[in-house]
């Protein structure tokens, strides 16, 4: 049967969590000047006991089972709440699912040792460290092909040297997870692995933090151009066998995928809520705007939009939690990332352009919003790779035609049709 409701107990959490985000945490954006600055004392004094709300709750971290500290929620229930946790930015973090920690998360919970897991994973687990993950170089973009960063063996340790771009959050990071080439003679998909290299390793340089437009200090930003120099971690900080990089990245890139989409979805939401309230409130030439037949197009359009997209990654959610089998749902987590950065780019551009100069300016978010809408474009892998991956997954469960023409071409259609009903065609043809 479907099912479109909310089950009465979760329902309840979902409207505490709505309440707590918007009277509790939303308001700190304008206190904390960043969200990943632990080592502000406001920071220090102000998150960790929402933090415990959030545990109290039984609503922290809940992507992870309960031998991790987490409710084990499936992606249907996830979607839910990061919807919630969309656009605000500190509201992951109270929750304990932030981005890249969720991923890193995983991965040293299924490939990590009993000692990864206690000297990393459980500090992350408590919300007590931030983690990076390492992947994108600056030549190669995010095709691990075009990539040069290497890790050589050399007795006990892995050397690692190269470059690397755009690694998140690298700043605030006590830990990195870093994809390098170590096995330079397999095909390409085999020859990278993850290895864990604690930040303070000497060796590792932040040569420049990289902000996003719209919303960092230039060189200021929180994911970092990094050089890697001769870093030396133990043999050991391997996660997953050599040259399996991509087998573990899998583990941290389907379901991440929807979280982003359903926060992508609760930051359109709140601009459609932000268009509609400007439209009912601000007037010209003698009426409102929301009388404006083209402000209510563009009204009809965003509602339009969100929804279409907001069913689609429920859909996939679901999916997910009936198949637990991302690889079969790889054309579907594409397509949701394809259709992501549209559906918040226009959604935040027709709400701007009903708040006029206002909305262009720094004292609404919408220009953050449409920045976001092109970095979601970009953030595990680009949107015109998911397309060619949701096509070639359509394509081969796609049956050739057997003949020269199309199955339904209406000359054949009709023949067969006229041939299986010939015998009812011929004795009303006779009366």
């Amino acid at each position: 049967m479907w099912d479109f409701e909310t089950d009465p107990d979760y329902q309840r959490d979902l409207d505490w969590a709505d309440e707590f985000v918007r009277h509790e945490v939303e308001p700190l954006q304008f206190v904390l000047p960043n969200a990943l600055d632990r080592g502000n004392p406001l920071w220090q004094e102000l998150i960790p006991p929402l933090q415990q709300q959030a545990k109290d709750r039984g609503l922290w971290a809940t992507h992870l089972g309960p031998e991790l500290g987490g409710a084990g929620h499936g992606q249907v229930k996830l979607a839910l709440l990061n919807e919630i946790l969309g656009g605000v930015a500190l509201a992951p973090i109270v929750f304990g699912c932030q981005a890249p920690d969720t991923g890193n998360a995983e991965i040293l919970a299924r490939y990590g040792s009993a000692e990864h897991k206690e000297k990393y994973l459980q500090p992350l687990l408590d919300g007590q460290i931030f983690s990076c993950f390492s992947m994108t170089e600056p030549q190669g973009g995010s095709d691990p092909q075009e990539f040069t960063t290497t890790a050589v063996l050399d007795g006990n340790e892995w050397v690692i040297n190269g470059e690397k771009w755009f690694s998140s959050n690298a700043k605030y990071a006590d830990f990195l997870i870093v994809m390098a080439i170590t096995e330079p003679d397999n095909e390409p998909y085999k020859r990278q692995s993850m290895i864990i290299v604690p930040a303070a390793t000497p060796g590792v340089h932040i040569l420049r933090g990289v902000g996003h437009s719209g919303s960092d200090t230039p060189g200021q930003g929180t994911h970092a151009y990094i050089r890697y120099e001769d870093v030396r971690v133990p043999k050991e900080n391997i996660l997953g066998d050599r040259g399996s990089a991509f087998v573990v990245a899998q583990t941290r890139l389907g379901g991440g995928r929807i979280h982003h989409a359903m926060r992508t979805v609760g930051m359109a939401q709140r601009a459609l809520d932000m268009m509609l309230e400007r439209a009912v409130s601000r007037r010209t030439q003698g009426e409102v705007l929301s009388r404006k037949q083209l402000v209510q197009e563009m009204v009809a359009e965003s509602w339009l939009d969100l929804e279409q997209f907001r069913l689609l990654v429920m859909r996939t959610a679901w999916r997910i939690d009936r198949y637990h089998d991302y690889h079969r749902m790889r054309g579907e987590i594409s397509a949701v990332k394809a259709a992501m950065p549209g559906v918040l780019h226009r959604i935040a551009s027709r709400a701007l352009q009903i708040h006029g100069s206002l909305g262009i300016s720094q004292e609404m978010p919408f220009m953050t919003m449409i920045a976001t809408a092109y970095d979601l474009g970009l953030a595990d892998g680009p949107t015109e790779v998911h397309k060619l991956t949701l096509a070639r997954s359509l394509l081969s469960q796609t049956t050739p035609a057997d003949g020269l023409f199309p199955t339904t071409h209406i000359p054949a259609q009709r023949e067969a049709a006229l041939k299986k009903y010939a015998d009812y065609v011929a004795r009303h043809a006779s009366e």
